[in-house]
């Protein structure tokens, strides 16, 4: 139930100030990808919460499924942006994260 609500959730804020590339002006991470960022770069919900600026129940809140305003999910995703990471949205083979290519 709560999977489907995300699924229809597909436009985030563009007017976040973290925003820099296009690839998440477009696209809002789910909980899961939340989740599996944050154990790709090692980072408690605390540590997340700390950088993005919001607090650690708010982190976990989304976790659980709760929805939250979209602007904030964006700064959760631009926390996550800024630490290298990339959202790969629901395309057939389902939703994932990735580490950024280095910048050559």
């Amino acid at each position: 139930m709560g999977n489907q609500v995300i699924r229809n959730r597909d436009t985030i804020n563009t007017n976040v100030v973290h925003c820099n590339t296009e690839s998440y002006r477009h696209y809002e991470m789910t909980p899961i990808q939340c989740k599996m960022a944050r154990v790709a770069l090692d980072w408690g919900t605390r540590d997340l919460a700390a950088k993005a600026g919001v607090s650690p129940d708010t982190i976990a809140r989304f976790e659980r499924g709760e929805q939250l305003k979209s602007a904030t999910v964006a700064t959760i995703q631009a926390a996550f942006h800024a630490g290298g990471i990339e959202f790969i949205p629901e395309n057939g083979g389902g939703v994932g994260v990735r580490f950024k290519k280095p910048a050559s």
